[in-house]
């Protein structure tokens, strides 16, 4: 027994060397994106009803931005630009009539665009896709084409796929408020064959999560750092829960589709904090809520208008960043001010990396590692502009707390864009509800803002639309 104690510490030790990743590995990464979800729809961003506690705890640990954007008010080109650091206009993902790729589109993510999973994976992490892509159907579009080792996923939003309106049968707004698997002929994907059609809808959330768990164990298995990317297809209508919490929530619906996603955070934030401490988690949405559908989407909070729109409660949306061996918790949680967006993703992967940034093309992005660390506090993160885009045109530029407005329009519904001269402008510290436009008393801010604007218009290429 004496003897074979040494050899159990061999064994021991080898075992060790082989499941964990080397010492001086570089970070993990994991990135969240719900689908559709609003500002005001998780605890710790003041929802009354909807529970969180997963999310409220990622952002007591760690720290909570209050201004976050995403790329876009509508799907496609905000993943576009999330995945690749640049505004969807400069790689051809907006369009004006076909907002965003549907089943019959032939356009994608075009192949000279470098995303965050090439990046990494050319740095020797292992990536995963798991959940909603909707950056092309076709095999030549597919996530492993640009970067991923693996897929699981449906290749477009849960809503489309519709299976035909049978005579006598519920019509399709009538199957969004009470919808049925069967209504949807969604394909479930694994790597780039179909798995399972119609998508097993309430099944989706957490067979996402369980397959990004066995993902990063396969990763720590090889020794390798990991980037994962999951895109849940929740709170997009039409909306299914998991068994284990449809009906529970207070909000309804869609209460038990948000309580889910939380529950199942929670799944994966607790591997993490065992196995994998060292990885930066990401949670965030890709844009506004739907509040077309009325109680079936989500709420926007004190933001003005949402999904479709490029008024705050359109692009405006929760990010909270946790990262339990480098972000230090404070009481209460951290709470980040300065304006950041989607296309921060790519630069911040980047630089936990080690990877370089491509030198070729404008990148819209700043890294975020600055801030998470707190080692930048002088003010320049507040000094940069931030441009809203709805489809392939300009309508808005923020700095710091201002925001000018040169279009507006309703996220949906037959009202047309209208221009303004001057541009409306609202302080969004003082006003974030966006009801007082003061261009009048102060022309000075106006004036710097369309140099900002000119400035950003040089920089744009004309390219091909993939949307059309």
């Amino acid at each position: 027994m004496i003897r074979a104690f040494p050899i159990l510490i061999v064994l021991f030790s080898c075992l060790i060397a082989r499941t964990a990743p080397a010492a001086d590995s570089p970070p993990n990464l994991v990135i969240i994106v719900a689908d559709d979800l609003g500002y005001g729809d998780l605890g710790c961003y003041g929802h009354p009803t909807i529970r969180t506690p997963h999310l409220d705890a990622m952002a007591a640990e760690g720290v909570r931005f209050t201004d976050f954007y995403a790329g876009s008010p509508v799907c496609t080109p905000s993943r576009a630009a999330l995945l690749t650091g640049r505004l969807a206009v400069r790689s051809g993902m907006a369009n004006d009539k076909r907002r965003v790729l549907f089943p019959n589109s032939t356009g994608g993510l075009p192949q000279e665009e470098v995303t965050i999973a090439e990046a990494l994976k050319g740095n020797g992490y292992a990536t995963a896709c798991v959940g909603k892509w909707h950056l092309g159907h076709l095999p030549r579009h597919l996530p492993m084409r640009h970067g991923f080792d693996t897929y699981f996923g449906i290749p477009y939003s849960n809503d489309m796929d519709a299976a035909p309106v049978t005579e006598g049968g519920p019509k399709q707004r009538e199957r969004m408020l009470a919808p049925k698997v069967e209504y949807w002929n969604v394909p479930l994907m694994r790597d780039e064959k179909v798995v399972e059609r119609p998508a097993q809808q309430p099944t989706l959330t957490r067979r996402y999560t369980g397959e990004a768990i066995d993902f990063i164990s396969r990763s720590r298995g090889q020794g390798k750092p990991f980037f994962v990317y999951l895109a849940y297809a929740m709170p997009h209508v039409p909306l299914f829960a998991s068994p284990e919490h449809a009906g529970r929530s207070p909000r309804g619906l869609y209460g038990d589709v948000v309580e889910d996603i939380d529950a199942n955070v929670g799944r994966l934030l607790a591997l993490l904090r065992k196995e994998s401490p060292d990885t930066l988690v990401i949670f965030t949405s890709d844009n506004g809520p739907w509040l077309v559908h009325g109680a079936q989407g989500g709420s926007a909070g004190l933001l003005r208008e949402g999904k479709g729109s490029t008024w705050e409660g359109g692009m405006r949306v929760p990010c909270i960043a946790w990262w339990p061996q480098r972000i230090r918790p404070q009481p209460g949680g951290r709470r980040e001010h300065a304006v950041a967006s989607v296309m921060d993703l790519f630069p911040t992967a980047l630089e936990l990396a080690g990877a370089e940034a491509p030198t070729d093309r404008p990148i819209d992005g700043r890294s975020l590692l600055p801030q998470l660390r707190e080692s930048r506090r002088d003010g320049s993160a507040a000094d940069r502009p931030f441009f809203y885009y709805r489809d392939q045109h300009f309508y808005a530029v923020r700095k710091g707390p201002w925001k000018a407005h040169y279009v507006t329009r309703p996220g949906y519904g037959p009202e047309a864009a209208q221009r303004h001269d001057p541009p409306l402008l609202f302080h969004l510290g003082h006003d974030p509800s966006e009801r007082f436009d003061v261009a009048a008393k102060h022309a000075d801010v106006v004036a710097e803002l369309a140099k900002e604007v000119e400035a950003h218009r040089k920089t744009l290429v004309p390219v091909e639309s993939q949307l059309d």
